[in-house]
């Protein structure tokens, strides 16, 4: 446990969470970020939890990058690295938590956003779904409070309220028995501009509208919220001594390889860190376009995030140069590391709804999409010390979440991962091993997968050296 030291203010924070799950709270943090910046404050949002779409959504409402703390994948004193080394400089700072505020793995909520606000001192602004509700909304934040009555929840946001006299009654029931005041009461929408899909939230890169859907959200939140109070409720930050000297970014260093990046609509499931602990470990990142550019850039290796490939097939197939380009040149050794998405692109076809696109093939398999989630959640896998990639740790957190499986797999492939928690390409291994690809269900973060940039780099520069 990280014990109480003297600290140093660094601007104001505040947690949004909910009760529970689609309450609204993405809907909240962006159009408070929106309005917040409009008025001149410097906000940035993290996210708890693994997420890659709503933080582009609070990047773009806020003009800076949200980053990722995370509980299950982090101890506490990486989650304090990960919050206050990016906090500097901030009027404002969202957590923008995910499920419902006690939602966790264990009884006792160790990971959960209400464990993460207490770690981080940061009060609680509660989204409650006021749809079909009376007084009784009270009962519901009364029950917040009482389930961990160290948690500071210091204010609430209703939604979905049909009516002002709905939200009069609400506000007047929790402020009587909550004690709490009701910042704001967000009317039902039947429209908030932000489509949803069977992973969520539809993508920045998928949005034309992105900018009037978040100027919107923003005047939603200024007719119906009142943003002094919001800013009365978040306390100033306290960041320990012994974090005080942490960079706020990592420091490039002399490029020694090139990393091709695939960045575009069908793969854009990146964490920032992780291009930066590239980019530390002394790769030159070169971002291609999967669905437009007719071959690969100049590069030693290559580096395929998750996405929505599944969204893109006709344009993907369609755009035969690079596919073909991309297998010679793996063929005749070319490094690739590619999460989800990525292994589903390197594979030989997708089958989605009876309709089938050929893809790389380079890995000898198919993906074929079923109805329902495959793999979801937390993953935690053993390393197996093969060949010289990645045998920086013996055990990886990460996550997925993926609708597709694989068929047709070539029984000699070899694999890097065995399953601890989650599903991967089996349920009981990951991480394809072939030529020099290692391709994976799991979707891992640099901070937290500590030597993964430096192994990567180290992998490509030694196949280059060799050639």
């Amino acid at each position: 446990m990280i014990m109480d030291v003297e600290m140093a203010s660094v601007g104001k924070g505040l947690m949004i969470s909910a009760p529970k799950k689609s309450s609204g709270k993405t809907t909240v943090t962006l159009g408070l970020t929106s309005a917040l910046t409009e008025r001149g404050n410097k906000v940035r949002v993290f996210k708890k939890g693994p997420d890659y779409i709503d933080p582009m959504w609070h990047k773009a409402a806020s003009g800076n990058t949200c980053y990722n703390i995370d509980p299950f994948w982090m101890n506490e004193a990486k989650c304090q690295k990960a919050f206050f080394s990016r906090s500097s400089g901030m009027d404002l700072c969202f957590v923008e938590g995910n499920h419902g505020l006690h939602d966790g793995l264990d009884l006792k909520g160790s990971n959960s956003g209400a464990a993460l606000a207490k770690l981080l001192k940061i009060p609680v602004l509660l989204v409650v779904d006021g749809s079909g509700a009376n007084r009784g909304v009270a009962a519901v934040v009364l029950g917040h409070q009482m389930m961990d009555e160290d948690v500071q929840i210091s204010g609430v946001i209703l939604n979905n309220v049909a009516s002002p006299r709905q939200a009069e009654k609400q506000q007047a029931a929790i402020e009587h028995y909550c004690g709490i005041p009701v910042v704001g009461a967000l009317p039902r929408s039947s429209d908030t501009g932000i489509k949803e899909r069977h992973l969520g939230l539809v993508t920045v890169h998928e949005n034309s509208d992105v900018d009037r859907v978040i100027k919107e959200l923003g005047k939603v939140v200024l007719e119906n919220c009142d943003l002094d109070k919001v800013l009365s409720i978040a306390h100033p930050l306290r960041q320990p001594e012994g974090l005080s000297d942490l960079p706020e970014s990592v420091i490039k260093t002399s490029p020694i390889v090139k990393i091709g990046v695939a960045y575009d609509g069908a793969f854009c499931f990146y964490y920032p860190e992780n291009f930066s602990s590239l980019e530390a470990a002394g790769a030159e990142l070169l971002f291609f376009n999967t669905l437009n550019d007719a071959k690969l850039p100049d590069v030693d290796g290559v580096y395929i995030g998750g996405g929505f490939p599944e969204s893109f097939l006709p344009e993907l197939e369609n755009n035969a140069g690079i596919r073909k380009d991309l297998k010679q040149k793996i063929l005749e050794g070319l490094p690739v590391y590619a999460e989800c998405g990525g292994l589903m692109y390197l594979t030989r076809s997708i089958e989605r709804h009876g309709i089938k696109k050929e893809m790389v093939g380079a890995i000898p398999a198919d993906v074929l999409f079923q109805e329902k989630p495959v793999g979801k959640g937390y993953s935690e896998l053993n390393v197996r010390p093969t060949n010289d990639w990645l045998n920086c740790t013996d055990v990886i957190k990460g996550h997925e979440f993926h609708y597709s499986s694989l068929i047709n797999i070539d029984r000699e492939l070899d694999y890097k991962f065995d399953i601890v928690r989650g599903t991967g390409i089996d349920g009981k291994r990951d991480g394809i091993l072939y030529r020099n690809i290692l391709a994976s269900y799991t979707h891992i973060h640099a901070e937290v997968v500590t030597g993964w940039a430096e192994s990567f780099v180290s992998f490509i520069k030694k196949i280059a050296n060799s050639k």
